[in-house]
């Protein structure tokens, strides 16, 4: 079982998980984050590997694949969990951000994806398992380019469903919703977004009311990256898996009412919901 993202999180509850249920765990984070194993209790051994990877570097990626294949039977779980998700209206967002968005979130898990699957049709077993994100089912205000790379994702997994399974390899997309976790604070910001943060710009009520209120809904959710990794663990086990997994109580909730609410009333109502949203656009 091949996990990336796994310091901290959700990755970090998976790799515990997955080492108690008796799998073979390669532990990935980027360089700057592989101590905080050791500082777990989680140090290397015969069934636990930790291996520097960051999803957007080729090299890394090339690499750690051809040890796996090399040395210790490839890749029979493949988890793409690390993601970066940047707070930042679309007209605030860089060429470059974006780029670093998209690399995160979807390029490397594909590209990641694409290393494995060679072996995994030879044998004609394995499962990907894609984190995406409710923000990969609906859009909102602040997280455009978040949603982007996971709408990306979903599209790309939908497809992988129906090519893959002649080869009886799983693919499986897992939409967390609000998680209690410090994630809020890790959120990546351009320089115009925190500019109008914290002063005078058009765009501040949205991201000052947005800030406030993912923040709020965070710190009261139930799910917790536990709670998550259980449902992932559960739904690798099952003999029939599901393409999309909603894997928090609001990832049912905005799955069934998307699925049914007629469009115009579904997204007039999302929007009269928005925290604050009389006072947007307001000088």
């Amino acid at each position: 079982m091949l996990i990336t993202g796994a310091s901290s999180g959700i990755g970090l509850a998976l790799a515990k998980l997955g080492l108690q249920r008796g799998y073979r765990v390669v532990a990935t984070a980027r360089k700057s984050s592989l101590s905080r194993f050791r500082s777990l209790g989680l140090p290397e051994s015969e069934n636990f590997l930790i291996r520097p990877l960051d999803v957007t570097n080729a090299d890394q990626r090339e690499a750690l694949i051809a040890e796996l294949n090399k040395h210790h039977h490839g890749v029979d779980v493949l988890i793409n969990n690390a993601g970066i998700a940047y707070r930042s209206v679309i007209e605030h967002m860089s060429s470059a951000d974006e780029l670093l968005q998209m690399e995160t979130n979807f390029l490397g898990p594909m590209a990641l994806t694409r290393l494995v699957l060679p072996r995994m049709r030879k044998q004609r077993r394995g499962c990907i398992v894609n984190i995406s994100s409710v923000g990969g089912m609906m859009a909102m205000p602040t997280m455009g380019s978040y949603s982007a790379s996971k709408f990306a994702l979903e599209g790309a997994s939908e497809a992988l469903w129906y090519e893959l399974r002649p080869w009886n390899v799983r693919v499986v997309l897992v939409q967390p919703g609000f998680v209690h976790s410090n994630a809020f604070r890790h959120i990546y910001w351009t320089h115009r977004g925190k500019s109008a943060l914290t002063g005078q710009d058009d765009y501040h009520a949205y991201y000052a009311n947005m800030e406030s209120f993912v923040e709020r809904l965070m710190g009261i959710a139930h799910a917790t990256p536990d709670s998550i990794a259980k449902k992932v663990l559960r739904t690798i086990e099952s003999a029939h898996a599901p393409l999309r997994v909603s894997a928090t109580a609001d990832a049912v909730f905005f799955s069934w009412i998307r699925r049914f609410l007629p469009r115009r009333l579904y997204h007039g109502l999302l929007y009269r919901g928005l925290p604050g949203i009389s006072h947007w656009g307001k000088n």
